[in-house]
């Protein structure tokens, strides 16, 4: 029996296995949440195809996304980061995802519960969409978006805040006849 996804995951294995497995379901671990908000910044200008495909190469990269070792990372790692062929090698979202860790490092310092913060902005709860018309970004993220920079994060614009809102599950954009939909 054929299944009928989204047809973005349609013509690329991982893709297919990515959105079958993990796109749209909801996601409470603050490390997972950490991992795809930085996976959504390197997305920037890019696909998610791109990114998915080098997953792995970010995961060894930046030390399994430990966001404690990461806030001390200095100019050396960052250029042996910008030599690292199983990343991306934009600087500025190198840096930035340093800044993240320290942003996020000083919110749990601070007494803040990541997840609770993020899932905070749904309610706590995913909302389902039609599925028909998918936003770039809507209020909604443009709250997170404001909320996030206030705190020091970067590359979390609206639209990127969007994109990781369904990654994570936070919305639910499956298309009304993608057999996923009613399952997340």
């Amino acid at each position: 029996m054929t299944k009928t996804r989204c047809a973005w995951a349609e013509g690329d294995a991982l893709m297919a296995a990515y959105h079958d497995a993990e796109w749209g379901v909801p996601v409470r671990d603050p490390r997972v949440l950490w991992e795809m908000l930085i996976l959504e910044g390197f997305q920037a200008g890019l696909s998610w195809r791109t990114i998915l495909h080098r997953r792995d190469g970010f995961r060894a990269a930046f030390d399994g996304f430990d966001p404690a070792i990461i806030a001390g990372y200095d100019s050396a790692k960052v250029e042996a980061l910008m030599e690292d062929p199983g990343i991306i090698r934009a600087r500025a979202k190198i840096v930035a995802t340093i800044g993240n860790a320290k942003a996020l490092l000083a919110m749990r310092d601070a007494g803040e519960d990541f997840t609770a913060f993020l899932w905070g902005f749904v309610g706590g709860e995913p909302v389902t969409n039609d599925g028909i018309h998918v936003p770039a970004s809507t209020p909604v993220s443009e709250s997170l978006s404001k909320a996030l920079k206030a705190k020091g994060f970067k590359f979390v614009g609206p639209t990127i805040a969007y994109a990781w809102m369904q990654a994570v599950g936070m919305v639910n954009d499956h298309a009304p006849t993608c057999f996923r939909r009613d399952q997340v």
